[in-house]
């Protein structure tokens, strides 16, 4: 996850401004070291590869320099060098592959099918128990107990990496690179509601995959419980 040195204020942003528009390699540097994994994810929304988006993001580097002395302040800093990403990017997706607006791809991900399989669940008309869980989940390891190892944080690399790519795009942004939803809307030019939607779906897939990993599912035996239910009652009674 990313630290809160992501986040950039406007004395921050107008501070490395100045010293880039100076000449100083450093601060474009730190920009550089800032943004540019970010950068990748984005730019790979729009072309197929790896390669073709650390492309992408270099030739946005170069359009940062040479556009440094137009940046307003309008937006923040990573606002601004996002947008010159994406724009770059949408003329670099006809040679790779397709290219079309983020918020196009946020649209048609956004089929409105189940995040959760409702296999998981009772039929809607049961007699007693309509649509609660059959499967249901139980609680996995915490990070204590070796979440964030090795073997499951491949597990979570390879859920993300798995994801449509609008999903994963936005995933990335918020739980790996640690960006507020504003900054993802900004940086992607998507509603607040695709935002959300994305984050959602994305998410219960990455958690169904730590879910399958530890076998963390239970089914529940429905005729113990109503047998239960049943001696209950007739206690009641006496």
């Amino acid at each position: 996850m990313s630290s809160s040195r992501d986040s950039m204020g406007p004395r921050e942003d107008a501070e490395l401004v100045t010293a880039i528009r100076g000449g100083d390699s450093d601060a474009f540097a730190t920009l550089v070291d800032r943004h540019s994994s970010a950068m990748v994810r984005v730019a790979m929304a729009y072309v197929p590869t790896r390669a073709a988006a650390e492309e992408t993001v270099q030739e946005a580097w170069i359009a940062v320099m040479r556009g440094i002395d137009r940046f307003e302040g309008r937006s923040s800093l990573k606002t601004w060098i996002f947008r010159i990403l994406t724009n770059i990017a949408m003329r670099a997706g006809p040679r790779e592959r397709r290219s079309v607006p983020f918020s196009a791809l946020a649209a048609a991900e956004d089929t409105r099918e189940p995040t959760v399989d409702p296999d998981r669940f009772l039929p809607a008309d049961h007699e007693r128990f309509g649509g609660h869980w059959l499967v249901m989940p139980i609680a996995w390891p915490t990070p204590e107990e070796g979440l964030l190892a090795g073997e499951i944080r491949d597990v979570i690399a390879a859920a993300i990496g798995s994801l449509p790519v609008a999903q994963r795009t936005v995933v990335a942004l918020r739980d790996v690179e640690g960006w507020s939803s504003e900054e993802v809307r900004e940086a992607l030019e998507i509603s607040a509601g695709h935002q959300r939607v994305l984050l959602h779906r994305g998410r219960a897939r990455v958690r169904q995959a730590i879910e399958d990993y530890y076998e963390a599912v239970v089914e529940i035996d429905y005729d113990a419980v109503t047998a239960q239910l049943m001696g209950d009652t007739s206690k009641e009674g006496d």
